[in-house]
Formats: structure tokens, sequence, C-alpha cells
């Protein structure tokens, strides 16, 4: 059902399963070292060409299996194996990413959210075209607590905003807090302070690019963890675009004869 592929090169190798058997549903497994680091460009291209897989990206924020070396997305300052007094390279992310890279599908999640999880998967497993999944998840050997602030139980709700298409973003343990924009800025207000209501705030639209990014931009402790899809458009995939590229040239141009296109142009004899 599954093979590793080279380090970093997993989008490349789906990309062409994907295009010799389009009716395979292909995943790739990865992580933030793997797919933002050496793998960055394979990462980018495989989204913005629509390709129809499905990417699961399992952030912990540190390399776990070399031994502990930070990560594209370590944060400023983290002191580990390969940064002993601090990283100081500003961290990637992964959601700004995917949705510059013109992903249709873009979600978070939380290995420890058990249900949210299972939605989104499913989600992403429904969508035609390219998909990318964060996966907020912990390395309890090498970067242990790495989210803990805001996706432990008694943190999640304070911490945690929901994306849900049509809906207000309002979060916080009583559900009295909210993200307005004030301009092109967005700000959290608490609800019935200073006559603030469910109509001051953003309406999450999925549909919406330019809000995607905006909101792909918060981060804790400024602001609560956003997490749901942030995008979810249906466009042609590239498997359909080649497949109707294909059908075109062959009504204009008839099949195809190999041996024809293999001698064809500039030709020279080795003797």
């Amino acid at each position: 059902y599954g093979f590793h592929t080279i380090h970093g090169r997993a989008p490349a190798v789906a990309t062409g399963l994907k295009l010799a058997n389009p009716e395979l549903q292909v995943w790739v497994i990865t992580g933030d070292g793997d797919a933002l680091s050496i793998g960055g460009n394979h990462f980018m291209h495989s989204l913005r060409r629509n390709v129809d897989i499905k990417v699961l990206l399992f952030n912990n924020r540190i390399y776990g299996l070399t031994k502990g070396q930070y990560s594209p997305t370590s944060e400023l300052g983290k002191i580990n194996k390969s940064a002993p007094f601090g990283t100081v390279d500003q961290p990637l992310n992964p959601i700004s990413l995917a949705l510059a890279s013109e992903a249709t599908f873009v979600a978070r999640t939380v290995d420890i959210y058990p249900k949210h999880l299972q939605e989104i998967l499913r989600r992403a497993a429904q969508h035609k075209g390219s998909a990318l999944v964060e996966i907020y998840q912990n390395c309890n050997i090498f970067n242990d607590h790495a989210f803990e602030k805001f996706t432990e139980r008694e943190a999640r709700d304070e911490w945690n905003v929901a994306l849900e298409h049509g809906k207000p973003l309002i979060f916080g343990a009583k559900k009295d807090k909210g993200i307005r924009l004030n301009g092109l800025k967005p700000e959290v207000v608490k609800l019935g302070e200073n006559g603030i209501t469910e109509k001051d705030l953003i309406v999450y639209d999925e549909h919406n690019q330019s809000l995607a990014y905006l909101i792909s931009r918060l981060n804790y402790p400024a602001f609560p963890e956003p997490i749901g899809v942030f995008r979810n458009d249906r466009m042609p995939s590239l498997d359909e675009r080649v497949d109707k590229q294909i059908a075109e040239v062959k009504a204009k141009k008839g099949e195809g004869d190999l041996r024809k296109l293999l001698f064809a142009g500039d030709m020279w004899e080795v003797k």
C-alpha cells in the first residue's frame, strides 16, 4: 500500500504515481524538516501544480529522527543540539507557504484532537486537487511540550480558534472573545465590551484566499492558534489537465508513433 522514497522527494514520486494511475488515492506522509528543508521545492511545486495528492505534514518543530537539530519551523531562540545558544533563523509557516503556493485545500489540526483530526482527514480525502494538512505533533523525546501551551485540555478552549465556513471567529473557554478586523489588521476583542457583538467579528470564508493568508499569520501568544480548514476550492487538477491536453492533441494529430518520435530531428550515426 505504500513505500519509502528519498528524503524530501516524496511529492515528486507521488506526482508520478498520480499521473501514471489517476485512479489511485495518493497520500504523502512527511514532516517539517523533510518537507520544508531538503524537500521544499518538491513540496511547493506539487501544491502549485494542483497535483491530486494529500500531504500530511507532521510538524513537531524539530528534527526528531536525526536526534534533535532545529528544523525550519523551530522557534527563534530555541536551544537544541545544532543551536546550543538558541536558533537565529526566522521560522517558516507551513500554512502560509501552502497558501502562497496555490494549494487548493489547506488545513491544520492537532495529533491529540482525534475527532477534529478525523474530520480534517475526511475532508482532505474528499478533495480533488492538492491538499496540505499540517498536524501539530509533539516529540516527547527531542521537543517535548512543543505545543502544550495552547493544545493541552485546560488550554485549548482558551487558545484555539476554530475555522468554520460561514461562522464568526469566536474563542475562549467562555466563548466570550473574538477576532475582528481593524482596517486590515486583525485584533482580539471581548464580546460585550464597548458594544462589541458577533456582528463585528470576522466571518470565516474558506473560499477567500486573502482572508486565509491573513489568518494563517495569527499565532500564539498574540492570538489564538487557528485550526480547521483555511482554504477549500475546486480547480482542475494536474492529472485532469494532462488528460485533457492528451485528448486534444490526439484529436488534432492522431495517435503518436514512439519510433517516429525517437528518430525525429537531427540524427547522427556513430561508427
